[in-house]
């Protein structure tokens, strides 16, 4: 009787341990009740991935995470792989952790390989990692940060630019000139005001200058014939003089023109009469003082004619030739 009571509680114990077993390979993913297979990874840092995490091959589960431990001897990390289905999984498959949902958790996919060899239970698969959806987020936006930051130095430069720029000086320069500015809008509006009545009040007066222009362009319009004709006159006059001898007339004039540059070329060299008497300065020195001691001449002439004309009869006396006439 007592035997059978100690049998019982052993059965119990036995009950209870696998139940325990059960539960615990239950929670961690593992059904011991189906046939499986191992497979490992390695990483340098698994990103919170953590046991019974599923394993899928596109998307559908095909294992869990059944344990995750450091290597031996080194800082790497393997990660266990249960594998339920008997799919085919090729040696050069990589065992990829990535993130499903913008919670941060973290699965394995598997991405098949094109090996014609399969793992085998206990092998090793190549290893990537999936940068999650916010670490992907932080690389599309640090760019955006970079350029917004540098934007931001760049408008506080402008404004230091600014403030050092526009000082109290420059901003009465300003205001200075946006007067000069205001002025002279109103005095071209002075201006066009002046001009609007002057066009206002010399209405008429255009009006009749019109008329009269539109009166010459009538009366070109009507004498077109005659303008015609007078054109085509010219032209035949013009025709006229070209057909006449006037090259051989400029030639002659052209010739006579070079023989009086040769005369006057000869003048000027000396050669001549007119020459020697233009270039000779004793020449001229000497008909000069002739032209004197004529005139010296001539006025002893006018003042005593006896000495020179003698009309009477009688020869004259010495006494009457020295005779000096009283002035």
């Amino acid at each position: 009787m007592k035997l059978r009571r100690e049998i019982k509680i052993g059965a119990y114990l036995v009950v209870i341990l696998v139940c325990f077993i059960i539960g615990i390979n239950f929670i961690k993913g593992k059904d011991i009740f189906r046939k499986h297979r191992t497979l490992y990874a390695r990483y340098e840092q698994i990103g919170g991935l953590v046991e019974a995490a599923p394993v899928s091959i596109n998307g559908l589960k095909i294992g869990n995470v059944s344990n995750i431990k450091f290597e031996k001897g080194s800082s790497n990390i393997i990660v266990e792989l249960t594998i339920y289905d008997p799919i085919g999984i090729p040696k050069n498959s990589i065992a990829r952790i990535f993130s499903p949902d913008i919670l941060g958790t973290k699965n394995i996919e598997i991405a098949l390989g094109n090996s014609s060899e399969f793992a085998e239970s206990g092998d090793t698969l190549a290893s990537g990692m999936q940068a999650s959806l916010s670490e992907e987020v932080n690389q599309q936006v640090a760019p955006l940060k970079r350029k917004a930051e540098d934007l931001m130095l760049s408008l506080d430069t402008m404004v230091t630019v600014v403030r050092t720029v526009f000082n109290s000086q420059t901003r009465e320069n300003l205001k200075s000139s946006f007067e000069h500015i205001r002025q002279t809008i109103m005095n071209i509006e002075h201006t066009t005001y002046n001009l609007d009545t002057l066009v206002y009040g010399q209405r008429s007066r255009m009006e009749r200058i019109l008329f009269n222009i539109e009166a010459i362009s009538e009366n070109i319009r009507k004498n077109d014939q005659n303008i015609t004709n007078i054109l085509s006159n010219f032209s035949a006059i013009s025709d006229t003089l070209a057909k006449s001898q006037l090259a051989h007339t400029l030639t002659d004039v052209h010739t006579t023109v070079m023989s009086v540059s040769e005369i006057m070329d000869k003048i000027n060299k000396g050669e001549g009469s007119l020459g020697l008497l233009l270039n000779d300065k004793a020449l001229y020195q000497n008909l000069e003082k002739s032209s004197g001691e004529l005139n010296q001449l001539v006025l002893d002439l006018k003042l005593n004619p006896h000495r020179y004309l003698n009309f009477s009869v009688f020869p004259p006396s010495s006494k009457r030739m020295q005779f000096q006439p009283s002035k």
